[in-house]
């Protein structure tokens, strides 16, 4: 009870930083400036809402950094890069719900033989109040694939995308932890999306619902929502007003008020935002 108030005191920090607040129409959220020639992606706050973290790459696709803005005395900073980012590329990070571990996917070298050189899951541990060395995140039956995009629920049940070495059958799973050691991921099954890759994906931090983008003619952010059963149900798409030009990367604010999400309208690559409280409880009540 008292997270989900404190969750609720800290989003004003985002509210009080901007000049319009969006409703059900997204709007550019642009409180990070981008480099000329650059592309921005993936944004996301840790969970007290005093650092924005968001990934940059050139148009190419080929050199991926993650950038930070901190909040202090009412003011945020200007960008610096992230203590996690490397000389390799590093995207898709997210925190646990406690703010005490950020998982990030990297390029940098595992140096195992038996590890794909590709992305895989890193992670790091917030240590009295100091972040730790990040530390490569075992998969084990994923080792020689793509590995991306992870989000994780209270429980320590962590999602992400994963895909062939060329970017082929990429598809959402999960691994649960066990005795601190992540086991053998389970592909979810969503057989209306059967022809579609999917990718980014969100999770609740309670586990109850999951967004994502599937990868069509464009990229369409969809819900789904778990049964009683652990399993998940028949994936919605989220309303006209999110999906216009091709969404994806999608990240929602502890308190669940917020989507964030990244489009490219002709090209031009950003990120918006948009209260989704409503379109979530719509969502809810019409579920399978």
């Amino acid at each position: 009870m008292c997270y989900s108030c404190n969750n609720k005191i800290e989003t004003s920090k985002i509210e009080n930083l901007v000049d319009k607040i969006p409703e059900d129409i997204p709007m550019e959220f642009t409180l990070a400036s981008i480099p000329e020639n650059k592309i921005v992606h993936k944004g996301t706050f840790s969970p007290d809402l005093k650092a924005y973290y968001y990934t940059i790459s050139d148009q190419n696709f080929e050199n991926f950094d993650v950038y930070v803005i901190k909040y202090s005395k009412n003011t945020w900073s200007q960008p610096e890069k992230a203590f996690f980012n490397s000389q390799f590329n590093d995207h898709g990070m997210s925190f646990s719900s406690d703010g005490k571990t950020v998982y990030f996917s990297s390029t940098r070298p595992v140096n195992r033989n038996d590890v794909s050189k590709t992305w895989h899951i890193w992670k790091a541990d917030k240590i009295d109040n100091k972040w730790s060395v990040p530390v490569f995140v075992d998969i084990p039956n994923l080792r020689d694939k793509l590995v991306s995009h992870p989000t994780i629920t209270n429980s320590g049940t962590l999602y992400f995308h994963s895909s062939n070495l060329d970017y082929s059958e990429m598809e959402i799973y999960r691994s649960k932890k066990v005795n601190d050691e992540f086991q053998n991921a389970e592909k979810l099954s969503f057989p209306a999306l059967s022809k579609l890759s999917k990718c980014t994906p969100i999770i609740a931090p309670s586990g109850d619902y999951l967004v994502f983008a599937t990868v069509g003619s464009q990229l369409d952010l969809m819900i789904s929502y778990k049964d009683e059963n652990d399993l998940w149900k028949q994936p919605q798409k989220l309303s006209s007003q999110v999906n216009t030009f091709g969404q994806g990367n999608p990240y929602i604010t502890p308190d669940e008020k917020y989507l964030f999400f990244t489009t490219a309208e002709n090209n031009n690559w950003k990120v918006n935002w948009v209260n989704i409280t409503s379109e979530l409880k719509i969502l809810s009540d019409t579920k399978n």
